[in-house]
């Protein structure tokens, strides 16, 4: 049984972060600086506030006894003005460390909100521009939670935690400069409890922090199953499949909770432990002044003010404790989103790509190879043309490679060896984006996006006007039953277009790709789950839609595959023929041998050969 590496501390992990979006926090930088002024002062106010206090009860026990006056006092005030101006100071003084500590809290609360802003956009950024091979591998509830809940979690705890931490800290170190200087020996008795507190803080912090990563890793887990059954609750509910997602969800929901609870108890235990340190180190410190002030080595009123310097010192320490478990679990959740963002996307711009000029279409496969994750080939020496303005059909038997194919033209996946060129450029030399919105796309699993039939419509190209919108949907045979929408083009689309049947989400995207003008179209069994009505009217809007562009069109429908100008046929993990549909059916071949269980011959309707395209 594996175990589980060691969490890096919370403050390396923090500076990780830190280093990682240093250019964010230095466009920051004013706003940051005027927080650590507003934190500074609201420190110096806290080291005064005790001192009228001290004044006081040293005039009050002067007046009760002879000797000399308070070095405390220094001024010849008589007793009621003192209290009157003591009272005062009181008031102004805790009056400018509220106003400090509201502009500091503020302040840091607006850098903390807009740098972690910036990390989830990054970070959904850089989840985007990661190979399909990663996703494949990934769970996409999972990586919902780390853009959504962890990057939250960060920034709250970042707040409501780190920052009055660091501002406390801060105070801390000022109390004990001035303790310090007050009375030496005092300083040193209340430091006496100082290494059991560290110790029980590393220890029980190292702990809390390992169950926040489990506890994070179970919500992970727990998403990821919400998520595969929420979105496929069609095919949940048909195979009756609702008690076996449930008791998943069940038993990753319980075990969320006992890392919850386990982490609550060490936390729990940890606040308990320097609770009693601390009573501890105010008990010695009160025996020990006590004696000192009956001895006439220091007066009541520094005892007063040393001990509620020791006091107000004791909360930062409290609350390192208390924020020990918050703490851990932002350092998990951190550590969840630099995962992710030291991913190096496999599928990326070289330094020195350009974008790509306008294309014709022709394609050209030399000698390509491809794998996924490094593993055995999928497709071995691919070297055909494929012409400017040709429609391809790509057929073989399920996994032959036909996707494989269709991905290596849009570029989401590299050939291990070879090259893909289109119109005589390699596509590595050219900018990702500008590839991409030359090449249309009609997916086997249409997939539409919340908002209106329009503006689905219009993600083929943004600059479309209404009346090219309606063209490309007439062109698509959607125009009739986009109409028949109680608000036409201004419909709303629910999600994934489950408002809509299969064909007429079809009949869309095959508009969204006729809209874009790309010169390049891919068709991913564009005919699969239609009834043989929708089936023909998705045929004659694909044939209005591709007219004069290069076409790949991966499909299982042999018919439909004779209809295309050339056939490519992948049998064997390598291209088996390329030709036109008539001549490789004469051929006897590959193509023909895909046709001998079938009852009968499918009709070639008169496609003609390509002269000037082999496969070599």
């Amino acid at each position: 049984m594996g175990s589980t590496p060691p969490a890096p501390g919370i403050l390396a992990v923090g500076r990780k972060l830190l280093a990682r979006f240093e250019p964010e926090v230095a466009r920051q930088r004013p706003l940051l600086i005027a927080s650590f002024v507003a934190l500074i002062s609201q420190t110096l106010l806290r080291l005064v506030e005790p001192w009228p206090l001290g004044l006081v009860i040293d005039r009050l026990v002067e007046d009760g006894e002879a000797g000399a006056p308070s070095p405390l006092i220094g001024s010849g005030l008589s007793t009621g003005t003192l209290l009157l101006v003591a009272a005062g100071a009181v008031f102004v003084i805790a009056l400018l460390r509220a106003l400090a500590g509201y502009a500091s809290t503020v302040g840091f609360a607006l850098v903390g909100s807009m740098v972690l802003t910036s990390v989830r956009e990054t970070l959904f950024r850089h989840l985007q521009s990661l190979s399909l091979a990663y996703h494949s591998r990934a769970r996409s509830g999972d990586h919902v939670m780390r853009v959504i809940s962890d990057v939250g979690t960060v920034r709250d705890v970042t707040i409501t935690a780190l920052l009055p931490l660091a501002a406390n800290l801060l105070v801390l170190v000022g109390m004990l400069a001035v303790m310090g200087f007050m009375d030496l020996r005092l300083t040193a008795i209340a430091l006496v409890t100082v290494p059991l507190f560290w110790l029980s803080l590393v220890r029980l912090g190292r702990r809390i922090q390992t169950v926040s990563r489990k506890q994070r890793r179970q919500e992970g887990r727990l998403a990821s199953t919400a998520a595969e059954s929420l979105v496929g609750i069609e095919t949940v509910q048909a195979l009756a499949l609702d008690e076996r997602f449930a008791r998943a969800f069940v038993s990753q929901n319980d075990g969320s909770l006992r890392e919850g609870v386990r982490a609550k108890r060490l936390s729990a235990r940890l606040e308990r432990t320097v609770d009693a340190l601390a009573a501890l180190s105010t008990s010695l410190v009160l025996y020990f002044g006590a004696r000192a002030v009956i001895r006439g080595e220091i007066r009541p009123g520094e005892l007063v003010i040393f001990l509620s310097y020791l006091k107000t010192s004791i909360g930062p320490v409290r609350d390192l404790a208390k924020y020990t478990a918050r703490l851990a679990k932002a350092s998990a959740s951190a550590e969840r989103v630099l995962d992710v963002l030291d991913a190096v996307p496999e599928i990326r711009n070289r330094a020195d790509a350009s974008p790509a000029p306008g294309l014709r279409g022709e394609i050209r496969f030399e000698h390509a190879s491809f794998s996924y994750d490094r593993g055995p080939a999928v497709l071995t020496d691919v070297d055909v043309v494929i012409p400017a303005g040709a429609h391809v059909a790509l057929v073989g038997s399920s996994g032959a490679g036909k996707s494989t194919l269709l991905a290596a033209v849009l570029r989401l996946i590299d050939p291990v060896s070879g090259c893909v060129r289109i119109d005589g450029l390699d596509l590595r030399g050219l900018t990702i984006e500008s590839l991409r919105r030359q090449i249309a796309v009609v997916p086997q699993q249409t997939l539409l996006f919340s908002g209106t039939v329009a503006e689905n419509l219009a993600f083929g190209r943004a600059d479309a006007s209404a009346e090219e919108i309606e063209a490309a949907a007439r062109d698509a045979g959607a125009h009739e039953f986009v109409m028949s929408l109680p608000r036409g083009y201004s419909e709303p689309i629910g999600e994934r277009g489950a408002d809509l049947s299969v064909g007429q989400r079809r009949r869309l995207s095959i508009a969204r790709a006729s809209l874009s003008r790309a010169p390049i179209v891919i068709l991913d069994e564009p005919l699969s789950s239609l009834d043989p009505e929708n089936q023909r009217l998705v045929t004659e809007a694909l044939a209005r839609s591709i007219a004069g562009r290069t076409t790949l069109h991966a499909t299982h429908d042999l018919g439909e595959a004779c209809r295309a100008d050339l056939v490519l046929v992948i049998d064997g993990g390598t291209v088996a023929e390329l030709g036109a549909p008539s001549a490789l059916l004469d051929r006897e071949g590959a193509f023909a041998r895909l046709f001998r269980g079938n009852e009968s011959r499918p009709e070639v309707d008169g496609a003609s050969e390509v002269g000037h395209v082999v496969a070599r």
